[in-house]
């Protein structure tokens, strides 16, 4: 089993706390093959990390952000490749 896997990395700045902004992001996820997690951050940010197919993640990661715009005011991306290390997506504390 290949466990080489697309990861992308994006941290959501704007009204993005306090907002149900992680749960719609778990309920988006249901509609993808992704696993990974959402997570408030200390500093008033989101972070998101999902991965799995390369197409499928970033379909993923369009649908967040065209769900979520209204919360959005400035995303960050990095992406890559490496091993898998979720085997679900959730909310991380």
């Amino acid at each position: 089993m290949d466990n080489r896997v697309f990861q992308i990395n994006c941290w959501f700045e704007g009204h993005v706390q306090g907002v149900g902004f992680r749960y719609q992001t778990v309920a988006v996820a249901k509609g993808f093959e992704v696993t990974g997690f959402v997570r408030n951050l200390a500093d008033g940010r989101v972070h998101l990390y999902a991965e799995g197919e390369e197409s499928e993640v970033v379909a993923f990661q369009s649908e967040v952000e065209s769900e979520l715009k209204s919360y959005i005011r400035e995303s960050e991306i990095q992406t890559g490749y490496g091993t898998r290390t979720c085997q679900n997506f959730r909310i991380e504390q």
